[in-house]
């Protein structure tokens, strides 16, 4: 990846944390709850009122890979 579009994100991540102070929160604190087997269900209702829904079903894999992301996005 571009060390400028990482230098970029940081930058948009810090915004959404600041207009959206209680995500990282809930994020980590379900992070904490999470293990194999664990559904992550997600819905989007747009300006329009469309939903949109997506679920997963974690395995050992996403978990590792979850862990990770947590690890990288707390290194502020």
């Amino acid at each position: 990846m571009n060390p400028m579009a990482l230098v970029k994100l940081r930058g948009m991540l810090e915004q959404f944390r600041e207009n959206h102070p209680k995500i990282p929160a809930f994020l980590a604190a379900a992070a904490n709850g999470m293990d194999e087997g664990s559904v992550i269900d997600i819905k989007v209702t747009n300006s329009a009122g469309q939903h949109l829904n997506a679920s997963i079903k974690l395995d050992a894999q996403d978990i590792e890979f979850l862990q990770e992301l947590r690890s990288a996005l707390s290194e502020d």
